[in-house]
């Protein structure tokens, strides 16, 4: 699973509502979300705070920084792009698309992204949470 898998968990989780991820994110809720170890979770922790993408104190709640921030943003809408892409005018299922956007919004530039959802808002397509 790829960093960039993590925090965009984190900014999903902490867009679910105003009281979600004010004060942290707990590792464990990370790893049930995204079906994987705590131990994982600890290690991408770890390696995402030496880049300055989160903090946390000793085994305390995960908060983003700015930049980690932007950067799970970032693929959230890369994934929400291809997600309505895939069941809207491809017909995927709704499931099957989530999966299948998870794997391809990590290849995607931040020009070519922000062209397709010009072509698809052009098309009346709207980005769903």
């Amino acid at each position: 699973m790829a960093n960039e898998d993590y925090l965009e968990c984190i900014v999903r989780i902490e867009a679910e509502g105003p009281d979600q991820g004010t004060d942290g994110i707990r590792s464990v809720e990370i790893a049930q979300r995204l079906d994987v170890s705590k131990a994982s979770v600890n290690k991408a922790i770890a390696s995402l705070k030496s880049q300055g993408m989160v903090e946390q104190a000793h085994y305390g709640k995960v908060r983003l920084t700015e930049e980690g921030r932007s950067i799970g943003a970032a693929v959230w809408r890369r994934h929400r792009m291809l997600r309505a892409f895939l069941t809207d005018e491809l017909g995927v299922e709704f499931d099957r698309a989530d999966e299948e956007a998870c794997k391809m919004e990590h290849a995607l530039s931040e020009d070519t992204m922000d062209r397709w959802i010009a072509h698809m808002e052009r098309d009346g397509i709207k980005l769903v949470d």
